[in-house]
C-alpha cells in the first residue's frame, strides 16, 4: 500500500473536496438546461431566438482568461513570479471583462423586448436570464478564489515546489469557462 506524507494528504482531501464540488455544480447546470428543454415544448417558446453577441464574445473572453491562468501557472513552475502575478491579474479583468459582456448581453435582450419578468418576458429568455446569472453567481466564487490566488502569488506563497492553491483556483475557474462555453453552445444549438 502506498504512503503519502501529511501534505500529500491534504493536497488529495482539497482536490477532492473541489470535485465534489464541480460535480455538483454540473448537477445543477444539467437540471436547468433538463428543464429549457422540458420546457421548449411549450406553445409560448421563442424558437427562433438568437443569443446577443455579447454572449458569443464572452465565451472568447474565458478561453482567453483560462489561458492566462495556465500561462500564470506557467510562470510560477519556472519560478518567474513577477511574471505569474501578471497573468493572474490580466485573468481577473478578463474575468470582469466577461461580466461587463454578460450585462451588455441582457441589455441586448432587453433592447429586444425581452426582460426576465413581467408581462412582457418570455419563458424562454427567462431561462437564459436565470442559467446566465447563476453562472455568474458562481463566477464571483471564482473572482474569490483567484483573489486569493493573487493575494498569495503576491506575498511569494507559491513555486515550483508548492502549487496546491493555485491548482485548484485554476481548476475551478476552467470549469468554469468550460460551463460557459457549453451554455453558450447549448443555447445556440438547442432552439
Amino acid at each position: 500500500m502506498e504512503e503519502f506524507t501529511e501534505r500529500e494528504k491534504i493536497a488529495r482531501s482539497k482536490k477532492m473536496m473541489l470535485w465534489f464540488g464541480i460535480v455538483s455544480l454540473i448537477m445543477g447546470f444539467a437540471g436547468w438546461t433538463s428543464a429549457y428543454i422540458v420546457s421548449s415544448s411549450r406553445e409560448d417558446w421563442l424558437s427562433d431566438l438568437s443569443l446577443p453577441k455579447e454572449f458569443y464574445y464572452s465565451a472568447l473572453v474565458l478561453l482567453i482568461s483560462s489561458l492566462s491562468y495556465i500561462m500564470a501557472k506557467k510562470a510560477v513552475k519556472e519560478d518567474r513570479p513577477q511574471q505569474a502575478t501578471l497573468y493572474l491579474v490580466a485573468t481577473f479583468l478578463l474575468g470582469v471583462l466577461f461580466v461587463s459582456l454578460q450585462i451588455s448581453g441582457f441589455y441586448t435582450f432587453i433592447d429586444m423586448g425581452y426582460y426576465f419578468t413581467g408581462p412582457t418576458s418570455n419563458v424562454t429568455v427567462s431561462f437564459i436570464y436565470i442559467i446566465a446569472i447563476m453562472h455568474i453567481v458562481h463566477l464571483i466564487a471564482g473572482f474569490i478564489s483567484l483573489s486569493v490566488v493573487i493575494f498569495n502569488q503576491i506575498k511569494g506563497k507559491y513555486d515550483s515546489q508548492n502549487l496546491l492553491g493555485l491548482e485548484l483556483g485554476a481548476t475551478f475557474w476552467h470549469f468554469l469557462d468550460l460551463l460557459w462555453i457549453y451554455l453558450v453552445l447549448f443555447f445556440h444549438f438547442f432552439n
